[in-house]
């Protein structure tokens, strides 16, 4: 369940609340009881970059590198089109 920051237009005041992504938005300010309580645009607590980040995190054994090996294949069967310089495909 994601984390949502909301502040009171109110009081000032700012809470965290842990919710579901279905549950209505909270309207009510704990701290002064004004339905004056707005969700508040924050970054999302996690990233996804870089290249094949699930590949390595949740394989095991032989599929370890799956990545690895396709650009490996193709690495060499494309140095070993071209040997000589006389190539025309690439």
């Amino acid at each position: 369940m994601p984390i949502y920051e909301y502040q009171c237009s109110a009081c000032g005041e700012e809470i965290e609340a842990l919710q579901k992504v279905s549950d209505e938005p909270l309207r009510v300010c704990p701290s002064c009881n004004e339905p004056a309580l707005k969700k508040k645009i924050s970054a999302a607590g996690f990233r996804l970059k870089g290249s094949g980040w699930y590949e390595t995190d949740f394989k095991s054994g032989s599929k370890k590198n799956i990545a690895g090996e396709k650009s490996d294949a193709s690495a060499s069967s494309g140095s070993s089109c071209c040997k000589g310089g006389s190539c025309s495909a690439h």
